[in-house]
């Protein structure tokens, strides 16, 4: 996996203007319609990052929708990657770290509040089962236990399955977006359900390895690292970035899979792979790391960043120091 920085059915050849062949642009995303990710898909369109005519391909996964990418069976995947109340969304982690190589060309968050759904004519006291994704489950677990403290939870593969099961009678009830009742004729007990309130998901869109999206001076940066099982090598790895002030935003470890007690940490930082900073730092990963795997360079927008703010910590310009070393390289003066 080592590498360097790279060189119902809606996708694009683009990240901003559509392309000349936008009609046949596909795009997969966790389905069936009315969920955050197909909303997701919706604000990006609207957006311009996908074009208007878009071709919608809903999937059973976050793993699935990426496969089809790689597959160049789509041309865009939209994925969630992050909850700010539950955390990293594992299954896109762990996809993102193996197979063959994608990359994120943008992000957008999405608000998440939920209706409780119903069939018409249910009443609160008749809900004996409730029904949604588990990252949701976990977002309105105290308005569950004390709105419907004995119905039984059944977990689904999406938000908008959700209110499907509940149309179907499989389900007395689902958290889902409002869009999903629409969708499914169903009514809502209760709406702007969340127990943090403001919370978001992160959602991420992915194509095959391509020139990193222009920087804008307002960017972020991942990566997924292995480093050598020796004593603070995560600790090296990251003084990459420290003794280059580059400003790490977000770590989490998964487990790769292929010998119990290794990991893969996949590192988020403030800045672009054009940033000499942020390059630099990529360069001495790439020499210490057993592995390593770029996955894009993108404009920021969302809730996460480093110490100071939403942005973070620009990295630091380095142009002086190398109009320096040049100066010496012609024969100036020291």
């Amino acid at each position: 996996m080592k590498q360097t920085a790279p060189p119902a059915s809606t996708a694009s050849s683009a990240t901003s203007a559509p392309s000349a062949s936008s009609a046949t642009t596909q795009v997969a995303y966790l389905g069936p319609r009315g969920t955050f990710t197909e909303q997701a898909v919706l604000n990006l369109t609207d957006a311009g990052h996908l074009p208007s005519d878009v071709v919608h391909r809903t999937v059973s996964s976050p793993a699935a929708a990426l496969d089809l990418v790689r597959s160049g069976e789509v041309d865009r995947a939209v994925v969630a990657l992050e909850s700010s109340v539950d955390g990293p969304v594992t299954q896109t982690f762990d996809s993102l770290a193996s197979g063959v190589p994608v990359q994120i060309l943008r992000e957008h968050d999405v608000p998440v509040v939920f209706s409780i759904l119903v069939r018409p004519g249910t009443r609160l006291q008749d809900v004996r089962t409730f029904t949604t994704h588990p990252v949701a489950e976990a977002q309105v677990r105290r308005w569950l236990g004390e709105n419907l403290p004995d119905a039984s939870f059944v977990p689904a593969s999406s938000n908008g399955a959700a209110a499907a099961a509940v149309a179907a009678g499989e389900a007395d009830a689902a958290a889902a977006p409002a869009r999903a009742g629409e969708i499914h004729g169903l009514e809502s007990l209760a709406e702007g359900v969340a127990d943090v309130a403001g919370a978001h998901t992160r959602f991420v869109l992915v194509g095959l390895p391509q020139p990193p999206t222009p920087r804008t001076g307002h960017d972020r940066t991942a990566i997924v690292l292995q480093v050598p099982n020796v004593p603070a090598s995560l600790v090296m790895a990251l003084m990459e970035l420290a003794t280059r002030r580059v400003d790490m935003s977000r770590i989490e470890s998964r487990p790769t899979r292929e010998k119990a007690g290794t990991y893969h940490f996949h590192v988020e930082i403030v800045g672009h792979l054009e940033d000499a900073a942020v390059s630099e730092a990529l360069a001495g990963l790439h020499r210490f790391c057993e592995r390593i795997r770029f996955l894009g360079s993108w404009p920021q927008e969302g809730w996460v960043g480093g110490a100071n703010g939403p942005d973070g910590s620009v990295p630091p310009d380095y142009a002086a120091s190398w109009d320096w070393v040049r100066q010496l390289a012609e024969g100036g003066p020291a």
